[in-house]
């Protein structure tokens, strides 16, 4: 089945009463609404209106090279000329006063990194002294040094990293992606963010689904006790209790359909109240690491304190992964914002996230799951070649780097270069919209079809723009 069509029919066909409660479930007495909603095919079997659960899984346009995709956001904007893409003359004029516009005003000179950098693999890839255990894998990695994005303020331009606009309101990435392919663990939200342990600039627009039915939308997990806030019944509930209670929900929602047939809204409702249902017991085993080796624990940090969080972050994207889950979105813990002690700062996010990510990698290569999964590893945007402050830089839209690995990613690629200062992408320039048509091409899907009609025009998660970079692809 065409998956535009499919999608088209899905959520903007009109539904009558007898369409609805077979969605909701047939026989609404059953145990496990969820199961009704597609597992036990006992669904309308019209194409036109696709399967009734929306997160069932679907075929893309093509054959797929990824099943899943784990995002290792750093938020904040790393800087990639002090991570990867050391500048030789950036050294060299260190301390040279140029005309440079920047986002805070007042810029200093051209600063060099004050980091040293070393080449790893067969790749030659440079690599800084902070990132040692990363460096052992760029030998898998692509890339990219040449992004570039439309905003120096962090709020539009991590809106615009994950929805592709820098306004709020669009649907996020993984949003788009469970939309168009829905998931293969039907207990278990498609889209899931692991977020910064004190919160994401701009908050759960990043994770929004937009105007996307909020079926699609990330479900924000906590790595450590209860995944969910809210998830266990109360006390005195039994699980038959509950049932009941969401049996007779179903019918008055039911009821309260019959005369609004076909909103997609209440739909998703139904279903968000079957998943947190399903998902008492397996979100809880999730994050229980009992049943890890004590050296799957001591290899991502969990048990250290300064790779403890993101560890658990990392451990968890991969179990998330392994269970079927989609989409999973790891941000790092506080912000490499570094506008003063960019040494300090730049520091500590590596010594947080170096074993982790490490780790990561080097378990789904020994799972096999690295042959279905693509990893991006980057930032909202990069940080100037001037100094600022204390040791910083400012924020730098003009020219930024992101690394990738695993499913269809092509071994020991660099794409694209900045100046020779590190300021603006010269060569190969990519944007935002090129990432994402990236992403969905490995997923097996054509950005500029997977599409959703809203007020008056079909928008896609690539806008109007949006190229596949094949030179990193296999």
């Amino acid at each position: 089945m065409h998956l535009l069509r499919q999608h088209c029919g899905r959520f903007q066909s009109n539904t009558n009463r007898r369409d609805f409660l077979t969605r909701a479930g047939g026989g609404l007495g059953m145990l496990a609404l969820g199961d009704l909603l597609g597992k036990n095919n006992l669904l309308a079997n019209d194409e036109s209106l696709g399967s009734g659960n929306p997160l069932a899984p679907h075929d893309g346009h093509f054959p797929a090279k990824a099943k899943s995709v784990i995002w290792l956001f750093m938020e904040g904007a790393p800087s990639a000329i002090d991570m990867f893409d050391p500048k030789p003359e950036l050294t060299k004029r260190d301390g040279q006063k140029i005309e440079i516009d920047v986002f805070n005003g007042n810029p200093g000179p051209l600063m060099k990194s004050p980091f040293s950098f070393k080449q790893y693999g067969e790749s030659g890839a440079w690599m800084c002294e902070h990132y040692q255990h990363v460096a052992k894998h760029v030998d898998d990695f692509a890339f990219v040094k040449s992004f570039y994005s439309e905003s120096n303020d962090h709020v539009p331009a991590l809106y615009q990293i994950n929805t592709g606009i820098p306004r709020p309101g669009f649907p996020s990435a993984g949003a788009w992606v469970t939309y168009g392919l829905g998931s293969e663990n039907d207990s278990l939200p498609g889209f899931v963010v692991l977020g910064n342990n004190q919160g994401v600039k701009g908050g759960n627009l990043n994770w929004s689904s937009g105007f996307l039915p909020t079926t699609f939308q990330g479900t924000l997990f906590r790595p450590e006790g209860t995944p969910v806030i809210n998830l266990n019944r109360p006390a005195d509930v039994t699980r038959a209790d509950q049932r009941r209670q969401l049996d007779l929900l179903a019918k008055m929602n039911a009821r309260h359909m019959e005369e609004r047939p076909g909103e997609a809204e209440l739909l998703g409702r139904i279903a968000s109240f079957e998943l947190a249902y399903r998902m008492q017991m397996e979100a809880t085993e999730l994050v229980n690491f009992s049943s890890e080796t004590a050296a799957t624990r001591e290899m991502y940090g969990v048990d250290q304190n300064e790779t403890r969080s993101f560890g658990s972050k990392c451990l968890m994207a991969r179990r998330l992964v392994e269970r079927g889950v989609r989409f999973v979105q790891v941000y790092s813990d506080g912000e490499w914002d570094a506008h003063n002690d960019l040494d300090g700062n730049h520091k500590g996010h590596c010594r947080a996230t170096d074993k982790p990510i490490d780790a990561l990698l080097t378990d789904l290569k020994q799972s096999g799951l690295i042959d279905s999964t693509l990893v991006i590893w980057g930032g909202e945007f990069g940080r100037m070649p001037v100094s600022q402050g204390n040791g910083g830089r400012d924020h730098n839209p003009h020219g930024f780097g992101m690394f990738m690995t695993g499913a269809g990613i092509r071994k020991g690629t660099s794409y694209g270069e900045l100046d020779e200062i590190g300021f603006r992408a010269v060569t190969d320039r990519v944007s935002v919209h090129d990432l994402h048509a990236t992403m969905l091409h490995l997923l097996g899907v054509d950005h500029k079809q997977l599409t959703y009609f809203h007020n008056g025009r079909r928008y896609r998660l690539t806008d109007v723009a949006g190229d596949v970079l094949h030179h990193i692809l296999v």
